[in-house]
């Protein structure tokens, strides 16, 4: 017997130039066409019989190669990212570190280059995270800007990789740490020596050695500061003694990372993830966007294409101001998290409605700094514990596919942390956060990676990508399909986001995402019950493309598929391109 929670609808319309006049969430009228929104499964099933529906008696939905509609890449940067720790990818020489080979031999998991295929997870955009020599597992701590860790490989290695995902159509960004070294960077080994060698009384002189004005050094212990090895004097290092802060206000640094950006952008990179941005001057917004201001300069004066995104993690109103650096994005923090926006309307805390309300009023709060942003949308990432982990109970699998859809409909570059897909579990320590990618329940498969050594060990709660792969209803179908969707419809990335409030509430909200001729109207229910849509549709749909003969909206009984179908047989066929496409079915509990 089908559960109330299996009955729930939430909703995508994919429109074209329509309106669509709506009464508000909650209603008791029936939708377009005289269907219930609440269709039940003998309607379903004569719906299956007379319009050849994608969802069959059992109620079950058909999977999305089945939908015929082509893929819309633009070549630009509105993406869809994969942020990739190369540690705990692939393994592809057998000593438990993921390196850049196994990344490059699970490539086609990731995109295979083939538009006709929907084997692949179907991202165009890699992020990866640190990359360049260090002394630690993470890598944050860089010995050398302009090379390849070798527990990862070679540059040969690298330009391999990125050979291969340029040619799938996959842009590469690095992650670059500039807010701080390595203590075991020449720069900073050099400035120490230095200042132990340094004759009592003297100070120090930048012309015998211009790597103390590299750093913050003081003779005086401070707040954030830590102790050079072997001397009384004090550097800077607000994260870890290990990661020393360089001051990036020092013109000689500029050029240094300039160089750096010139060696990777020269070779075919696609761009940076700049780490800690708010850290660069610690407590000054201002110095901290004029430092941005200067890089973005540099990067975008090589190429405007070159992108640019920030880590910034704080409040939105602070992290907005960053914008007017002329930087492309900025991580909208407001919405990832397990206190996020996102996990809030999963969860219940907040209303349905708030979702698509701070979706519209974020745009005007970013635009007033920089017209030309790109919003960088994330659900969670490398710092913060894993999604799965935000629900509990018997719903959890389909609250998890939510969040992830919530995260990859909003607008910009969307950035998907590995194994999110897979609903992977981790939480506590960074290390948790980090596992090993899920491609298989033996840990001693192929390719399987032995995760940071400090690393807990516990039992992940779905299946693996071996038996999700198998399963139409596992929440790697459903990711795979959102992005589907995403990469078919250039208006949710792009597109303008107006909130309809008038339609929206505490379980269901209205929006319309609009971009050059299109429009598209999102709908969303988060409650256990499928929602009557009261709208007169069918009257809006004969201005646009001819009256459909019948148009029912169907409830698919499964909490697992995106997809319900809507008969679209009767459509006007001189209407091109389609008006009203899919609907997609997410799931929600409170």
């Amino acid at each position: 017997m089908m559960s109330r929670w299996n009955r729930k609808l939430w909703a995508l319309i994919l429109a074209a130039g329509m309106t669509v006049s709506l009464a508000a969430c909650g209603g008791t009228d029936q939708a377009a066409g005289g269907a219930s929104a609440g269709t039940q499964d003998g309607t379903a099933a004569q719906q299956n019989q007379s319009t050849g529906s994608n969802i069959d008696n059992a109620g079950s939905t058909a999977t999305l190669a089945q939908d015929a509609r082509a893929l819309q890449i633009i070549d630009d940067n509105y993406r869809t990212y994969y942020e990739l720790f190369v540690y705990s990818f692939y393994d592809s020489d057998g000593d438990g570190i993921g390196d850049l080979q196994g990344v490059l031999d699970k490539l086609d998991y990731l995109n295979d280059g083939d538009d006709t295929t929907d084997t692949d997870l179907g991202i165009n955009g890699i992020w990866l995270m640190p990359v360049m020599p260090s002394t630690t597992y993470h890598k944050y701590d860089t010995t050398d800007y302009e090379n390849i860790d070798p527990q990862y490989g070679t540059l040969d290695d690298f330009e391999k990789l990125l050979t291969a995902c340029h040619d799938r159509g996959i842009r590469v960004i690095l992650d670059l740490a500039m807010n701080h070294s390595s203590s075991r960077h020449p720069w900073f080994l050099q400035a120490t020596e230095y200042l132990k060698n340094l004759p009592e009384g003297a100070e120090p002189d930048s012309s015998e050695c211009p790597y103390i004005d590299y750093y913050h050094f003081s003779r005086e212990a401070q707040s954030g500061y830590a102790q050079v090895n072997g001397a009384d004097w004090y550097y800077e290092a607000r994260f870890w003694d290990g990661m020393p802060d360089l001051d990036l206000q020092n013109e000689e640094v500029r050029r240094e990372f300039e160089q750096v950006a010139d060696f990777w952008l020269d070779m075919g990179v696609d761009g940076f993830r700049l780490d800690a941005v708010k850290e660069y001057v610690t407590g000054s917004v201002e110095d901290n966007v004029e430092i941005l201001g200067w890089f973005a300069d540099y990067i975008h004066g090589k190429d405007p294409e070159n992108y640019l995104v920030c880590e910034c993690w704080t409040d939105q109103n602070t992290y907005a101001q960053y914008y007017a650096s002329g930087v492309d994005s900025m991580f909208d923090f407001t919405f990832a998290d397990k206190s996020g926006i996102i996990a809030n309307v999963v969860n219940g805390k907040a209303s349905a409605a708030s979702y698509a309300k701070n979706l519209e009023a974020e745009q005007a709060m970013y635009a007033q700094y920089n017209p030309d942003y790109i919003n960088a949308p994330f659900y969670t990432n490398h710092d913060m514990g894993r999604s799965t982990g935000y629900y509990a109970g018997e719903n959890s699998e389909a609250q998890t596919k939510l969040g992830n859809a919530l995260n990859l409909l909003s607008g910009g570059s969307a950035f998907l942390y590995y194994g999110e897909e897979l609903g992977m579990k981790g939480s506590g320590k960074d290390e948790n956060k980090r596992a090993p990618m899920y491609w298989s329940k033996d840990d001693k498969a192929e390719g399987m990676c032995k995760g940071p050594a400090d690393m807990e060990d516990f039992q992940m709660k779905f299946d693996s990508l071996e038996e999700q792969q198998e399963d139409p209803d596992s929440i790697y179908n459903y990711v795979k399909q959102v992005i589907r969707i995403r990469n078919q419809n250039p208006a949710i990335a792009r597109g303008t986001t107006t909130y309809l409030e008038q339609y929206s509430g505490e379980q269901c909200f209205a929006l319309t995402r609009s971009y050059e001729d299109s429009t598209l109207l999102l709908l969303g229910n988060t409650s256990a019950e499928p929602l009557p849509l009261r709208c007169p549709i069918m009257k809006h749909l004969s201005l646009f493309c001819g009256t459909p003969k019948s148009l029912e909206l169907s409830t698919c009984h499964s909490a697992s598929y995106p997809l319900c179908s809507i008969s679209m047989s009767s459509l006007a066929k001189s209407h091109p391109p389609l008006i009203l496409s899919k609907f997609l079915t997410f799931s929600m509990k409170r």
